[in-house]
């Protein structure tokens, strides 16, 4: 039931390969429940797809891949981004099920590809744009350390360089990738460079003021612009709380609007990110997943952020709710003028998102790029390991 749920691609085809050889060791039989079509090309003989109770298409794993007869799997099977070519926007479940309300709705993936492929000049100019635009975060030999091991009399004998002299750019209105495997430092990195920990070494620059050695009260002022989505909605919102007031308590926090004119703008941010008005009086465990991550979206733009960073902001979704929130964040990042640093461990899910791309290995950057060209012609033997236990292929 979902075993490699939340895994880098690394660890879960080490998952999947231990389950093929205990079964073949022991003759099991296995149902292999998960949301990944990429997992179930790679382990599954036979496939059932369920939808509102009920299976609605069974066949072997090839057939149901190459033909897919009912609508829900065809949108199953095309809201994975696609790792050789780039769409302007992710196909939904919804793009492909008539639910009667008189949308457009697309007979294939191919169909809808056809109208949403990004052209190699669309993308040029989009490269362009961004490489021109000034720098908003420049990062220099950063570093952050984890004492392992102490002294006797409490000095420190062993350290983890959980980031180890990493330096890179980011450009306003730019998506930066950064991609690697669980404990390779990414995340961090990206708490790093909101000052949610504490670093030992090195220069963050953002907006060209150097904000590494800022004090707490000083950092409050910064943070108003600089903000971070969560990888557990769950876990960082207050169950105590109503998500109107967790949106409502950055405003208040840095002095947004007047206080009979927050509620107001509360309402509107949760319509923005596709929630309703009068979810306003609820609580945390009373959304799904997917709605939990949209009132962190909200949340986070509730400070009127000109810099957010997505720490794994959609790796424990399903691949449709995933589908809706990348391009949900596509849609916010236009609409707000915003620049995101990406984090996630799923390189397919960077490479749609991402204009350039880094990928760290052990604290380290193993590898930066656009990202077409890493994932197309990778030079470290480390992201190539990556790209090749992208699960998938039947």
């Amino acid at each position: 039931d979902e075993p490699t749920t939340a895994l880098d691609v690394t660890v879960q085809k080490t998952i999947l390969e231990l389950i093929k050889t205990l079964q073949k060791e022991n003759g099991m039989s296995v149902i292999f429940i998960t949301h990944d079509l990429g997992v179930v090309a790679d382990i599954a003989d036979r496939v059932s797809v369920m939808y509102k109770g009920e299976v609605v298409e069974e066949g072997d794993c090839e057939t149901i891949f190459r033909e897919p007869k009912h609508p829900y799997t065809k949108g199953l099977i095309a809201c994975r981004p696609p790792m050789d070519e780039r769409l302007k926007l992710l196909p939904t479940v919804s793009d492909f099920l008539d639910d009667g309300m008189g949308r457009k709705i697309y007979p294939d993936e191919e169909v809808f590809k056809k109208e949403f492929l990004l052209s190699d000049r669309e993308r040029a100019n989009r490269l362009n744009a961004v490489f021109d635009a000034p720098k908003i975060l420049e990062v220099d030999e950063l570093k952050v350390h984890f004492p392992v091991k102490k002294k006797l009399f409490g000095g420190v004998k062993e350290v983890v360089k959980a980031v180890d002299g990493v330096s890179f750019h980011v450009h306003e209105g730019e998506t930066l990738g950064l991609v690697g495997e669980s404990g390779c430092g990414k995340t961090t990195l990206g708490r790093a460079i909101l000052r949610l920990q504490e670093i030992h070494g090195g220069k963050i620059l953002f907006r060209n003021r150097d904000i590494s050695s800022l004090s707490s009260s000083q950092m409050r002022a910064v943070r108003k612009d600089i903000q971070i989505i969560f990888q557990d909605p769950f876990g960082s919102l207050n169950p105590r709380m109503s998500i109107g007031e967790a949106i409502l308590e950055p405003m208040h926090v840095h002095g947004l609007y007047a206080r009979n004119e927050r509620k107001e703008r509360v309402v509107a941010l949760l319509e923005r990110v596709g929630l309703q008005a009068d979810h306003y009086r609820r609580y945390p465990h009373e959304f799904s997943g997917g709605q939990r991550q949209r009132v962190g979206i909200a949340r986070a733009l509730a400070a009127e952020p000109r810099f957010i960073v997505c720490d794994e902001s959609v790796s424990a979704l399903d691949v449709s709710v995933q589908a809706q929130v990348l391009n949900l964040l596509n849609e916010l990042k236009h609409d707000f003028g915003l620049t995101y640093i990406f984090i996630s461990h799923d390189l397919s899910v960077v490479k749609f998102m991402s204009d350039r791309m880094v990928v760290m290995n052990a604290g380290k950057i193993e590898e930066i790029g656009e990202a077409d060209a890493v994932y197309s012609n990778p030079k470290s033997a480390y992201t190539r390991k990556l790209i090749e236990a992208i699960p998938g292929s039947v």
